[in-house]
């Protein structure tokens, strides 16, 4: 039996061993497991994002345009492939043509970061919102960027002391207000008429980059022209679904577009080089008098021509002293012609709408200088469009009238609180953030 025992207690000692053994081995294992698959302290690469790109990855090349400089010369000055490159060139055209880089314009080359550094990334900075990328790594690719930005309200006013150009380089405030004036006065004010002393206040939506620059007026929200003693108020209101225009209403709710534009060209792309008048004498014609039934713009070739209201095109082709023209029927009353085109973009019994481009400022017919001459029907008679109390859109729908004047209450106060120059520093008031949705973001 005591031998028994001592083979029983030595058999049960031999499993313990093996046991403690095989936790031993298998805590062991955990232990090397959990140093594996545990956190490390890894090292963080740095980041410099810019245009969309992190510089770090790049070797980077800053420069300007230069007198003589083409994008194909710069980039095969560097040694960037030949092929490439022309197929950026052909590819930009239907973006930003890189044909029309301008002088003074800053530049980015990204090159690789190997021993050959050769061009992989051109970066064109169009002005302070756009930018241009050609992408030469793998597949070819030319687009149009904008920096990310914020939207902030500002207030602004000015009184005209010669030209609305002249009134806003003065004051420093964005040209494209400008622009934005004119489209929305586009039927009420010709801002080629204006008066000293008629003025302005505006509560505009202007772009703010994340380095503080501001870059540029985006929208107006509200505005108050003053104009030969006349009030002109506008309001945004609602989109139109057709157009996907910002619609403009003053304080009773009526609309300040109408059926037909002032002018067949956009404002800052023209000016009125003659007038319809039934006494004229046309220096072409030996200067004996002669009717001029139109409206003379004069602006560069290749300026674009636009529909005055919406229409069927009755008329597209080249003919006698019209050069290359076009005629739109819009109703049973009203019917426009454009004179002298350097090309139609448009063909006889095509549908066009306000603002469309029916053709190209040219020099065709009977003309010593390129312009479009506008000429205007009503009721089957040539009148003269800048006398004619044209029809006015539709108002607000009367379901929307009371909420309208509840909506216009706010800036309708906030615009007369507006100082002109002079009368206070404008410069102190605070500008007011818009919610980062309206914000843009780089790709």
């Amino acid at each position: 039996m005591t031998e028994f025992c001592v083979m029983v207690l030595q058999s049960i000692f031999r499993s313990f061993v093996i046991a403690l053994c095989a936790l031993v081995i298998t805590s062991c294992g955990s232990s090397s497991s959990e140093q594996v698959l545990g956190p490390r302290n890894e090292v963080e690469m740095p980041v410099d994002m810019q245009f969309g790109f992190n510089m770090i990855d790049f070797e980077v090349e800053l420069d300007t345009i230069k007198s003589g400089d083409t994008f194909g010369k710069i980039m095969l000055s560097r040694d960037a492939d030949f092929q490439k490159v022309d197929q950026a060139a052909r590819q930009s055209r239907s973006s930003f043509d890189l044909r029309k880089i301008q002088i003074g314009k800053p530049y980015r080359i990204l090159k690789s970061c190997d021993s050959l550094q050769r061009p992989a990334v051109f970066i064109y900075e169009n002005d302070f919102l756009n930018f241009t990328v050609v992408d030469l790594r793998d597949e070819v690719k030319v687009y149009e960027e904008k920096h990310a930005y914020d939207l902030v309200e500002r207030q602004l006013s000015g009184v005209i002391e010669g030209s609305l150009y002249e009134t806003l380089q003065r004051q420093g405030i964005d040209q494209n207000l400008s622009q934005e004036l004119a489209n929305i006065y586009a039927w009420n004010i010709d801002f080629f008429r204006l008066f000293e002393g008629d003025k302005f206040k505006v509560i505009a939506h202007e772009r703010k980059l994340r380095d503080g620059t501001m870059a540029g007026i985006k929208s107006i929200k509200a505005a108050v022209f003053e104009h030969r003693g006349e009030t002109y108020y506008a309001f945004a209101a609602n989109v139109n679904e057709k157009t996907l225009q910002t619609e403009y209403y003053d304080e009773n709710g009526e609309s300040l577009r109408r059926t037909f534009l002032k002018a067949p060209l956009k404002f800052n792309a023209y000016r009125i080089s003659s007038r319809y008048n039934l006494r004229r004498k046309i220096a072409f014609y030996g200067n004996r008098t002669r009717a001029h039934k139109g409206t003379d713009y004069a602006a560069p070739v290749g300026t674009p021509i636009i529909a005055t209201a919406d229409g069927e095109v009755i008329e597209a082709t080249r003919r006698g002293g019209n050069g290359i023209y076009a005629k739109i029927r819009h109703n049973g009353t009203y019917s426009t012609q454009y004179l002298h085109m350097k090309a139609l973009n448009v063909k006889k019994g095509q549908r066009v709408s306000q603002g469309d481009i029916i053709g190209w400022i040219g020099m065709t017919g009977n003309t010593s200088g390129p312009h479009v001459c506008y000429r205007f029907w009503k009721n089957g008679s040539q009148v003269d469009p800048l006398q004619e109390k044209l029809p006015a859109a539709e108002p607000i729908a009367k379901a929307l009238s009371k909420s309208y004047y509840q909506y216009i209450k706010l800036p309708f106060e906030q615009l007369a609180c507006i100082p002109y120059p002079g009368e206070n520093d404008l410069n102190s008031k605070p500008e007011i953030t818009i919610n980062n949705e309206d914000a843009v973001t780089s790709k």
